[in-house]
């Protein structure tokens, strides 16, 4: 491996920068693909200008630029003119340009056109001499990476340029049998051409080896996993018993059908004798957790433990409220509360052999309280110690915690279930670490994201499915809107109106700062003011613009672990009235209180990730209502936003995703969904999935363990792979 500090221009203040984006060797700066492309056009006459497009332009000005001041902000403006029309170009808090802006200059001007007051305007364009535009930009595409603090586009496009020149492109991994027969380039040509594509044909052709490389790996995998487990005779046979169905009769809510078929599944997979391996793919709202819940009480009352991995520490002690308060309420009273274990006519047996034989694994079960421990990265040593000695010594049955619970230290004495809820959030690694804790213990995985099942059932083939399609009765649908940026003043009015009835109230925002996008994003090392709305100077606007009694909170990705869950706490618990953040609420606490939920930039979002977010709201017992701001002008983001406009159902809005997304743009709106792949996406991309999974069953009926000699690069990968949970 060769360390960041090693190649030309890369001092230790970079390299601690690029840490931040997961960059840590040259190795890792080789895979870190462009978010996006700028194809640096030839220049067109006016009248070819349309808002939204990025253009260029070229001019001899007939006129000095002039600076305005409005609001604290310096504007220089120059116009420009030809016989098919006029533009007008503004630069924001930049006075020093008026000194090249000279009339009689010849330039050339590239930037966002946009539309006010019936003109056409160039925010922000960047300014080049014709002659140097020509020779080095024209008809060229460069690369447009995710960004930091303290690290430039034009930062990264010198690092990937050294670590081309040090590492190459890596080892070819991919067998011939698999590249041959789909037409994949070559690794190396593939990572030149996905940073510095020489056309759009060239970088096609790469992006579909990464997109083919991103399916193929997580479904061997996938393959790996299954062959591994779900295969195997299970130690851990749940037998049906009654106070199951006491439990499920006592609830204080119905089941609804679909609720009742997924644990009908599960429990029919636990009392088998093969292991579980199953995926509970839920709408937002369909009541996943209560599945959840049967499936480890069932596990319990055979006298096996459960562990509940979720992707935070808010969500893994929401988890913990909610399931010991169904437990609690159980049966009407504090004593009578808690199940007692065992009693139910059940063989006392030691571990038996891997046969699969329900008796073969009975434990001797003991008449106790059923008991629910928490198990976070916040807790004190003491609290740690304690937890770990329930858990070691089988005085704890159901066992919720984040990354935590595979933690070296924590030994179960009988692991029988994983349920991983939200499974993309976790390496497979992770995930393969927790089922070492147990003697193949069944694995339940729970997610939120409806894919269409047509993906679903390749991208979850070493899987069994179970659908839940309905929401249990009495939740309000969800009011939406789609409204323009005009509508904003009208927004903070209603959403002022929800909270002075007592309520709370969400605002998303695509970026943190202003210039990025939450993963880091910049559109160009320069701001474009207006483009994206950002947490930060949103949550001022708000400040300034809301009742001085509305309380408002900041919520987003940079924020630590324990900020970020002190935030959500004090929202939960209506210390915050409005939260000002970015998609880190898509998966995060319960707020039933929480009834307006206000999304700036929705075309800049997947529909499955709008979806969840909207999701948030719509958990309590009044009405909720959803506002999509449409900052776009384009008649396809209206399209795509129309229908979350008039349903709430995720399955259906997936299929319509599908039928949208067909192949096209090179990179279109990403969904932030399942698997959490750099480049690849399951709606634009489902060609090349079914191809991946095509090669993966090929390539392992012909070697099963990956042993002949040709394939020893990529079992070496699939290790890697395993441990990190990603493309290395």
């Amino acid at each position: 491996m060769t360390e960041l500090t090693a190649l030309k221009g890369i001092g230790e203040k970079t390299a601690g920068a690029l840490n931040r984006l997961g960059i840590y060797r040259a190795e890792d700066l080789v895979r870190y693909y462009p978010r996006d492309y700028e194809t640096f056009s030839d220049p067109v006459p006016l009248h070819r200008l349309t808002p939204g497009g990025t253009f260029t332009v070229e001019s001899v000005l007939q006129k000095d630029a002039a600076i305005n001041r409005f609001n604290g902000m310096t504007i220089v403006n120059v116009y420009l003119a030809d016989m098919t029309g006029r533009l007008q170009l503004s630069w924001f808090n930049a006075p020093f340009l008026k000194n090249s802006l000279k009339a009689g200059r010849h330039l050339v001007f590239r930037g966002r056109v946009y539309e006010k007051n019936g003109r056409l305007i160039m925010s922000q364009p960047r300014i080049y001499d014709p002659v140097t535009y020509r020779e080095k930009y024209a008809g060229r595409m460069m690369p447009l990476y995710s960004l930091t603090k303290g690290i430039s586009n034009q930062t990264l496009v010198k690092a990937v340029t050294e670590a081309l020149k040090r590492v190459g492109g890596g080892p070819e991994y991919l067998p011939a049998e698999v590249r041959e027969p789909n037409d994949l380039p070559d690794l190396s040509e593939t990572v030149i051409r996905m940073h510095f594509p020489r056309s759009r044909e060239e970088l096609l052709n790469a992006r579909r080896r990464v997109v083919f490389e991103e399916f193929f790996m997580a479904m061997l995998a996938g393959a790996y996993l299954s062959e591994h487990a779900g295969r195997q005779a299970s130690t851990h046979v749940c037998r049906p018993n009654v106070q199951m169905i006491r439990f499920m009769a006592d609830l204080p809510f119905s089941l609804t059908k679909a609720q009742s078929k997924a644990y009908r599944e599960i429990a029919a997979d636990m009392a088998s004798g093969r292991v579980m391996n199953r995926l509970v793919e839920g709408d937002v709202g369909s009541g996943k957790t209560i599945v959840a819940v049967l499936a480890m009480l069932n596990a319990a009352l055979n006298g096996y433990q459960s562990a509940f991995m979720a992707p935070t520490a808010v969500l893994a002690k929401q988890h913990y409220e909610t399931i010991t308060g169904l437990l609690k309420s159980w049966d009407g009273g504090e004593d009578s509360a808690l199940i007692n274990l065992g009693g139910f006519g059940m063989p006392a047996a030691g571990k038996g052999e891997n046969t699969g034989d329900p008796g073969a694994h009975q434990p001797a079960l003991q008449k106790r309280p059923l008991r629910v421990v928490l198990v976070t990265g916040s807790m004190s040593a003491a609290e740690r110690k304690a937890a770990h000695a329930l858990i070691r010594d089988h005085e704890a049955d159901i066992i919720i915690g984040t990354h935590t619970l595979f933690q070296e230290k924590l030994e179960y004495a009988d692991l029988g279930l994983i349920v991983t809820d939200e499974q993309h959030r976790f390496g497979v690694g992770q995930r393969e670490a927790l089922y070492r804790k147990g003697e193949v213990p069944h694995t339940l995985v729970m997610s939120a994201t409806p894919i269409p099942r047509t993906l679903a059932i390749i991208l979850y083939s070493d899987m069994d499915i179970s659908v839940i399609d309905a929401r249990p009765e009495g939740r309000i649908p969800i009011k939406n809107a789609v409204v323009g940026p005009g509508y904003r003043p009208n927004a903070y009015r209603f959403i002022a109106g929800e909270i002075k009835k007592g309520r709370q109230a969400y605002v998303i925002c695509p970026a943190i700062e202003a210039g990025e996008d939450e993963d880091g994003a910049g559109s160009q090392d320069t701001a474009v003011p207006g483009e994206l709305e950002n947490v930060t100077d949103y949550a001022g606007k708000l400040k300034k613009l809301m009742p001085p009694d509305v309380r408002i909170g900041v919520l987003h990705g940079r924020i630590k672990g324990d900020e970020k869950e002190s935030v959500m706490e004090a929202f939960k618990n209506r210390e915050i009235d409005l939260l000002v953040s970015t998609t880190v609420v898509e998966v995060g606490v319960d707020v039933p209180n929480a009834t307006v939920m206000m999304i700036e930039n929705a075309e800049r979002f997947g529909l499955a990730e709008l979806h969840q977010l909207r999701g948030r709201v719509g958990r309590g017992e009044w009405q909720s209502y959803c506002i999509m701001v449409n900052t776009s002008d384009t008649d396809k983001a209206a399209e795509r936003l129309d229908i979350l406009n008039h349903s709430n159902d995720g399955f259906r809005i997936a299929e319509e995703d599908l039928r949208l997304r067909g192949p096209g743009d090179i990179f279109g709106v990403r969904q932030s969904g399942e698997r959490s792949f750099r480049v690849a996406d399951i709606y634009q991309d489902a060609d090349v999935l079914k191809m991946a999974k095509d090669s993966v069953t090929g390539l392992l009926k012909a070697d099963r363990d990956l042993s002949a000699p040709a394939h020893e690069p990529l079992r070496k990968l699939l290790e890697q792979y395993l441990e990190k949970g990603q493309m290395i």
